[in-house]
């Protein structure tokens, strides 16, 4: 599977953006897909998930009622629409791919097989 991610840019404080991430192959199905963010400095933190298993999404507390993530299988695409953005957000944003379901523990970075390029996110105050 090989992952494109795009959408990302420089936005306000209180702006919105739209990341999508687009998938080869034809077991797209068969991942869950999840994004995640590094903000220089630090570690790599999961921000949202999209579970195979029943179709539910998790998020990242910090994220929390301002993101929403979304798959459309048809066209092998996830998204991650991001609101209400605050400076805090400014990070290189990945989507990830992993075959299968390991509940809780997804936003465990080590668990995904496959990963996109990164899209900056740049949040101005």
């Amino acid at each position: 599977v090989q992952l494109q991610a795009s959408g990302g840019g420089l936005v306000q404080a209180g702006g919105a953006l739209r990341l999508s991430c687009a998938a080869s192959g034809r077991t797209f199905r068969s991942y869950t897909m999840a994004w995640f963010r590094q903000a220089p400095g630090k570690e790599r933190e999961g921000v949202s998930c999209f579970s195979i298993s029943d179709g539910s999404t998790y998020y990242a507390d910090s994220v929390n009622g301002r993101f929403t993530i979304s798959r459309d299988n048809a066209a092998n695409t996830v998204y991650l629409q991001m609101n209400s953005l605050y400076p805090e957000d400014t990070a290189v944003y990945y989507c990830a791919a992993m075959l299968g379901w390991y509940g809780s523990a997804w936003y465990n970075p080590s668990l995904y097989d496959y990963w996109g390029q990164g899209t900056l996110v740049t949040v101005s105050s």
